[in-house]
């Protein structure tokens, strides 16, 4: 009796130790299927100078651009999830916080016990990021020399920092192997990202550290101080990745790889943010590049001072800004329309502007109208949807609006909601069976425009959320 106690007791530990393990790591069912009914592909990536960033209010970066077609070729919207430790990347989509990682890490044994890659996205090797001596540019060329490692069996006894989880470590640790000599690896925090790394050797913080060469002859090209000539691996593949059992989401990107690849629209972007070191060293000296600075444009005082007038976050306000005008103070449109928020002269009339092209009177007027516009939709609670009647209004007219919560209301749907229903309805203003009936005022209305315009900026506006913190 006493040991059939004790045996139902250990099975039960044993039962509460499976569940409690199988709870802890559960296994994530999430294909293709699922990311095309929701409407949503969530992909986890890392804010840096080559994948994501913010520069001049436009949301750029090489795994976002190619990111945002795949999200097109397959219908939905694309949803970034920033991971603010590089060592995240792989957890996050192992647990489902994300569909798709994309990074272009390398693909090594370790990674592949853990996700299934995808095809390569590019091919790099590791390099050597080292530094030259401070008065470098007094000196003749084989006096530098002097100063610099050659080839990797000069590491030996040498300190190199990187990060833990990376396979610029596996790299070193095998290196070790293969010269028979010791390399000091000195592990560095996951949050950093290689454009940090690469930064603290040109500022003398480390010594060495060790970079796909795409990127260090980038940063090399803004820090000339910077060596990055010596090569520590053989050519070796980087790819975005799947859960393993995401195989019909895999095959779809692997599908839309192979022939993107062969497209100029691919080379045109590997070079936009690999090989045009021009356009790389001015942006990382702008004032407006978030990696940098907490800025969007250099109008975000003036934003800020308006968008208290009109109680909106001033991320959003800049969002329909950039919409509007890209922040070009002398844009014109085709029918009139000028300045930041391209005020028709009309309207900046009405709204007291003077003169639509000086950046203060035109904010002040645009946020103004904005302010008319937001409170005609009294009825609206959620404060959101307001806000959206509101910019929709703006772009196309009050008036079509109102026609569309008509139309909204003759369809059975909440004329007080802008997504899903009223939104719906403008674009269907666009047609003669809709603008035609007897009880629409203001007749044909190209809808897909004010449609479009909404959820643009709303877009725009959860990038500036994340890259601008207040």
């Amino acid at each position: 009796m006493f040991l059939k106690k004790w045996s139902l007791l250990f099975f039960s530990i044993l039962l509460l130790a499976c569940s409690t393990s199988e709870h802890s790591n559960p296994i994530i069912k999430r294909d293709l299927g699922a990311i095309l009914k929701d409407g949503k592909l969530r992909v986890s990536t890392s804010y840096s100078s080559t994948s994501y960033f913010l520069y001049r209010g436009e949301t750029l970066g090489f795994e976002y651009e190619m990111l945002s077609r795949f999200a097109k070729h397959l219908g939905v919207e694309l949803e970034i999830v920033v991971a603010t430790d590089i060592d995240s990347l792989i957890p996050n989509l192992i647990v489902g916080k994300v569909d798709l990682m994309a990074h272009g890490l390398t693909i090594t044994k370790n990674r592949q016990q853990q996700v299934a890659f995808s095809e390569p996205i590019y091919l790099t090797h590791q390099v050597l990021v080292q530094r030259k001596p401070e008065n470098w540019r007094k000196m003749k060329l084989h006096e530098i020399d002097k100063y610099l490692i050659h080839d990797v069996v000069e590491l030996e006894g040498k300190t190199i920092s990187v990060r833990a989880k990376t396979s610029y470590y596996e790299r070193l640790k095998n290196l070790s192997e293969e010269i028979g000599a010791s390399i000091t690896i000195e592990k560095l925090d996951g949050t950093l990202t290689t454009d940090e790394i690469i930064e603290m050797v040109a500022e003398g913080q480390i010594k060495y550290t060790i970079s796909d060469e795409n990127l260090a002859s980038l940063l090399a090209a803004s820090y000339p101080i910077l060596d990055v000539r010596v090569p520590v691996g053989l050519l070796q593949k980087s790819a975005w990745a799947a859960r393993k059992n995401s195989s019909k989401l895999l095959s779809e990107l692997d599908s839309w790889l192979i022939d993107f690849k062969k497209t100029v629209d691919y080379n045109v972007i590997y070079k936009k943010y690999f090989k045009n070191k021009r356009s790389f060293r001015k942006r990382v000296k702008s004032d407006f590049y978030s990696l940098k600075t907490n800025s969007i444009s250099k109008y975000d005082d003036l934003i800020k001072k308006e968008s208290e007038k009109l109680d909106w976050d001033w991320r959003l306000v800049s969002a329909l800004i950039y919409q509007e005008s890209q922040f070009e103070i002398h844009a014109k449109s085709w029918v009139g329309a000028g300045g930041l928020m391209q005020m028709m002269p009309a309207t900046a009339k009405e709204m007291g502007v003077k003169n639509r092209f000086d950046p203060e009177d035109n904010l002040a007027g645009g946020t103004k109208y904005l302010k008319v516009l937001f409170n005609r939709f009294d009825e609206i609670i959620d404060e959101e949807q307001r806000i959206k009647f509101a910019m929709a209004s703006y772009n196309c007219g009050y008036t079509h609006v109102l026609d569309a919560q008509k139309l909204a209301i003759e369809n059975g749907l909440e004329y007080l909601k802008w997504d899903d229903n009223v939104a719906e309805m403008i674009v269907a203003l666009s047609s003669p069976e809709n603008y035609n009936k007897p009880f629409i005022k203001y007749g044909y209305v190209r809808g897909i425009e004010p449609y479009t315009y909404v959820k643009e900026i709303y877009e725009r506006y959860a990038h500036y959320r994340g890259f601008i913190k207040e």
